[in-house]
């Protein structure tokens, strides 16, 4: 016997459901299909999951419907999870650049349904040019001119296509990756410390820390300052946009300076504020931090203390406030805990949408609650971990013989399940110094730099038939 419920109502009641459960809804039969297939109820899924703005529509990201949008987009995410080490493709890309080696992904992030995407990296190639190379066919697509200096750093605007360089005169320069020429040019004031390229609410932006302690905003695609403000009365360590760029968090790390969050609409809409909105977090030694993936105003931070080591977590949510016409931003103080007890201290961390935090030491990857409940412990002695990638759907745990672990966050659980491991292709010598690691959906790359030797791009990537 079937049941009939009005429309309306049983929207209402479907609207509490997660998403697994509404497909398992629309089995029922043909009227259940009806209303649990419909566009509001998945638009809310696809807005909460990727923190689309209320202009985006289906038709923009290449489907019908938004339930069509979040079935093929989450099974895109998660093809990696589904794959063995045989399904991935090897290859290397040498370098010439032996001091500091780049590598960004320039090929989009995937939020559209177009099954032919490659995935597509731009690198230092030598002292003063970057080249883009089709990482799945292992070939060059692009190479800038000469630089007359030095390249020092590299960002990339995936959304544009476009790289940002600056070289050690201090002159940045704009990149479609398809000109000879650049696109824009310009000069900091003094040498650059930190270089990020953002796509904000107010448009494309670049930012860059001098060695001052000064955060300056260039607007793409002419590269004219913005803004320029004095953050510390030092240089800028480290830069972490929040996932929709609506904040914009720096530290350095020093133990009497404590790290700052920018509202970055106040750095970019200099008309309307008369300063720029910030507030010091109260938090020392802080070493790293974290956005909540699929939030856009929690941050996770962690602090790494002198011996007797004691490595604390703290949890901020952000939040703008108006007192008479003025607007403040304050962190409010949600959650925080310590490792004392363990001997070794973690180097690297991430969190998860669940509020999960995951962090290493050297010996174990270690997942804990954001008040400090331990859930998972994946022990790793005697090998030894290198570094850590976090994202909302993976964690990759960089070995220091060169494998890679592939961990992926359960959709229905606040832990982490092991799926495979990519083993060393190249031998490392005592020499080699592996740089971060990256992916996008269907690639995972690395950076080995060779003392005297090239730099090398390591680059696993998804057989196509894997991919669609």
């Amino acid at each position: 016997m079937e049941i009939h419920l009005p429309s309306v109502p049983m929207m209402e009641i479907l609207s509490y459901l997660d998403a697994f459960s509404l497909l398992q809804v629309a089995q029922v039969n043909k009227t259940w299909n009806a209303v649990a297939s419909s566009d509001v109820l998945w638009r809310k899924f696809c807005q909460k999951r990727w923190l689309f703005c209320d202009k985006v529509n289906p038709h923009l990201l290449g489907t019908e419907t938004w339930k069509q949008f979040y079935v093929y987009r989450t099974w895109q995410e998660h093809t990696k999870s589904r794959a063995k080490p045989e399904d991935f493709t090897y290859k290397e890309i040498p370098a010439e650049y032996g001091v500091r080696a780049y590598a960004c992904y320039i090929s989009g992030c995937g939020l559209t349904r177009n099954r032919n995407a490659k995935s597509i990296v731009c690198m230092v190639t030598s002292m003063n040019r970057i080249s883009t190379w089709d990482i799945h066919e292992g070939i060059m697509t692009w190479e800038s001119p000469g630089h007359p200096a030095v390249i020092k750093w590299l960002t990339t605007l995936p959304e544009m296509h476009m790289a940002v360089t600056v070289d050690v005169e201090s002159t940045i320069k704009l990149w479609d990756c398809k000109s000879r020429e650049p696109l824009a040019t310009n000069n900091l004031f003094s040498r650059c410390q930190l270089l990020k390229a953002a796509y904000t609410k107010d448009g494309p932006i670049v930012l860059a820390g001098d060695t001052l302690g000064r955060l300056y905003n260039f607007r793409i695609p002419d590269l004219h300052i913005i803004s320029r403000v004095k953050v510390f009365p030092y240089g800028i360590d480290e830069i972490y946009c929040s996932p929709q760029k609506k904040w914009v968090f720096l530290i350095r790390k020093h133990p009497q300076i404590l790290p700052k969050v920018f509202y970055m609409s106040s750095l970019l809409r200099t008309s309307e504020f008369s300063a720029p909105v910030s507030t010091n977090l109260e938090f020392s030694f802080c070493e790293r931090a974290f956005w909540t993936p699929r939030r856009e105003d929690r941050i996770t931070l962690m602090s790494m203390s002198a011996p007797p080591v004691n490595t604390k977590f703290v949890t901020f949510d952000m939040k703008l406030e108006k007192i008479g016409t003025e607007t403040i931003v304050k962190g409010h103080l949600i959650a925080r805990f310590s490792l004392s007890e363990y001997q070794e201290s973690p180097k690297w961390m991430g969190v998860s949408d669940k509020d999960v935090i995951v962090c290493s030491t050297p010996s174990s990857l270690l997942l804990f609650n954001m008040n400090g409940l331990r859930l998972q412990t994946f022990p790793y002695s005697p090998e030894e971990i290198l570094m850590l990638r976090v994202d909302p759907v993976h964690v990759i745990v960089t070995l220091h013989d060169g494998s890679l672990d592939v961990y992926m966050w359960e959709e229905r659980t606040p832990q982490l399940r092991r799926c495979y491991r990519l083993p060393k292709r190249k031998s490392l010598t005592q020499q080699s110094l592996l740089f971060k690691t990256l992916c996008d959906d269907v690639s995972i790359i690395r950076v080995m730099r060779n003392s005297p030797a090239p730099c090398i791009l390591m680059a696993y990537t998804l057989k196509s038939e894997l991919e669609n």
